[in-house]
C-alpha cells in the first residue's frame, strides 16, 4: 500500500479501540465487541471492523476489502436465518487473535444446525482486522436443541463454550 493512500485509509476509517499490541483483557474485549457486532446480523456495521483491503478466507469463500465483506454477509444472514452467535478467546498475540466460536441457525427449509469453527485474525495498527480466516463445520440439530438464543445476556459473558 503506498502511503498517500495509507493517509486516505486512516482518514476514512477511524480506530476501533482496543488496539495493538493486545494484552489479555484487550483480547477478551475484542472478541466480545466482534461477537456483539456480528449478533447484530447488521452487514454495513460489522464490515466497519475490517481495514478497507481486509482479506478473508470462509470455509471455502475468498473475498477481500470491505464491499465484498459486506455483501458475503449480507448473503449468509439471508440463508443463516435466526442466526445467533458465541465466541470464546484461544489465545493472542501482539496484534493477533485466535477465537473458536458456535454459532446457530435455521435454514430457509426450516432445519436447524450448530456451526463450529476457528478463526484466525490479524489487526492494524488501528485495531481494525486486515485479515481473517475462518475454518468451519456445520452440524444438523433439532430446534429443540437450540441453545443459544441471541445475544448474549451479560451474565454469561466469558462462560467457556461447551465442546459438543
Amino acid at each position: 500500500m503506498n502511503s498517500s493512500r495509507d493517509t486516505r485509509i486512516q482518514q476514512t476509517t477511524p480506530a476501533r479501540p482496543p488496539v495493538p499490541p493486545f494484552s489479555e483483557a484487550d483480547a477478551v474485549a475484542k472478541v466480545q465487541a466482534a461477537e456483539d457486532a456480528w449478533n447484530t446480523r447488521d452487514p454495513d456495521r460489522v464490515s466497519l471492523a475490517y481495514t478497507p483491503d481486509s482479506v478473508w478466507r470462509n470455509r471455502d469463500t475468498f473475498v477481500t476489502g470491505r464491499d465484498e465483506i459486506r455483501a458475503f454477509l449480507a448473503a449468509k444472514w439471508e440463508r443463516e436465518l435466526d442466526y445467533a452467535l458465541r465466541k470464546e478467546l484461544w489465545t493472542f498475540g501482539d496484534d493477533r487473535i485466535a477465537v473458536r466460536f458456535q454459532y446457530e441457525w435455521r435454514d430457509p427449509a426450516g432445519r436447524h444446525w450448530r456451526s463450529y469453527g476457528n478463526e484466525l485474525w490479524e489487526f492494524d495498527a488501528d485495531g481494525l482486522m486486515r485479515r481473517r480466516e475462518a475454518s468451519i463445520n456445520d452440524v444438523p440439530i433439532q430446534a429443540h436443541e437450540r441453545r443459544i438464543h441471541g445475544p448474549r445476556p451479560p451474565h454469561e459473558r466469558g462462560a467457556a463454550l461447551p465442546l459438543e
